[in-house]
């Protein structure tokens, strides 16, 4: 597959999804899948829906991984992102479910998401996940959101 498949949407204008389900995620081959690097993406507006009360959910969230054969294409990660703006769900849905996803569709080496959410009832609520072991050659730096005060 080349980078230049019509089937990305990349390139292409693309609308907004109703619902992280109705989102297509796509893959690009990975040009250096014999090396271990970390690709890290941040998504500092992340919105969703409470699904008790339908207001609004903010969160932080960090997502590192050491490809394997596939990288996630940058376009359509922000659409799915966005496709999550009126979609209800808890914290901890929101965040594991973005991690098994790109997990899913990658087959990365290592995957790590973080999702820093502003508090609701006045509790934030952090929310880790990861799959697989981070190779002890590379360096994983923290991800720069700091414990709750008041973020900014």
């Amino acid at each position: 597959m080349a980078v230049t498949d019509t089937h990305l949407q990349l390139g292409h204008a693309s609308a907004l999804p109703q619902s992280p389900d109705d989102a297509k995620l796509d893959r690009v081959p990975n040009p250096h899948a014999d090396t271990d690097y970390v690709a890290r993406f941040t998504v500092p507006e992340f919105t969703s829906l409470c699904p008790v009360t339908g207001q609004p959910d903010f969160a932080i969230l960090v997502i590192d991984y050491v490809p394997g054969p596939w990288l996630v294409e940058s376009k359509s990660l922000k659409l799915y992102m966005h496709s999550f703006r009126n979609h209800g769900a808890f914290h901890e849905d929101c965040t594991v479910a973005i991690g098994k996803r790109l997990a899913e569709l990658l087959e990365p080496r290592y995957l790590r998401i973080g999702g820093y959410w502003y508090p609701r009832g006045g509790i934030p609520i952090d929310v880790f996940w990861q799959t697989g072991e981070m190779p002890k050659s590379l360096w994983l730096p923290d991800q720069g959101v700091a414990p709750y005060r008041a973020r900014t």
